[in-house]
């Protein structure tokens, strides 16, 4: 890994899991559709840091616009992904990740249409589907199955989560 490694929070929403990167003092690009959000991580950015705020770049992107490609030429020693599927961008963010860099992935199955949103088939992973994705790979963490949310309450969720090593 680079003496400095840089970790792209994909579809970051608010930034909540790039924020926690950051405060470790990791290099982030923060990457969201939502201009409102990414102004959001900005502020909480400047709370977080005293310096070095330097640490986090913003960047406005939409990765489902068709006939893009906006990871292509794009190079991250890791990329975050949470609760967001858009199957065109899994060739793009596995070559933008580079050897030996890693993949932090989770998101909704469809078992999770059974508990409430998501719903659409075009948001929820298939058993098995990120494993598959990432065969190949050094997988050092895998589930597929249902949780009880962090959030409190009682709430199910059906999710896949996968934490692998791209090979040298």
């Amino acid at each position: 890994m680079d003496a400095n490694p840089v970790v792209l929070d994909l579809a970051c929403g608010e930034g909540r899991n790039g924020l926690n990167l950051v405060g470790n003092s990791i290099n982030t690009v923060f990457a969201d559709i939502n201009g409102e959000a990414l102004a959001k991580v900005e502020l909480a950015v400047n709370r977080l840091l005293n310096e070095n705020k330097n640490l986090a770049k913003y960047w406005q992107v939409d990765f489902e616009q068709e006939n893009t490609q906006p990871l292509l030429q794009q190079s991250f020693n890791a990329i975050l992904v949470f609760r967001y599927l858009h199957r065109p961008l899994f060739n793009q963010i596995k070559a933008a990740i580079k050897p030996g860099g890693m993949i932090i992935y989770e998101t909704f199955t469809t078992q999770q249409a059974q508990f409430g949103r998501p719903k659409n088939s075009d948001f929820l992973l298939k058993p098995k589907e990120l494993k598959q994705l990432f065969s190949g790979w050094k997988i050092l963490h895998y589930f597929d199955g249902v949780i009880t949310a962090a959030n409190g309450g009682n709430v199910k969720q059906a999710i896949a989560q996968i934490v692998a090593i791209k090979p040298e």
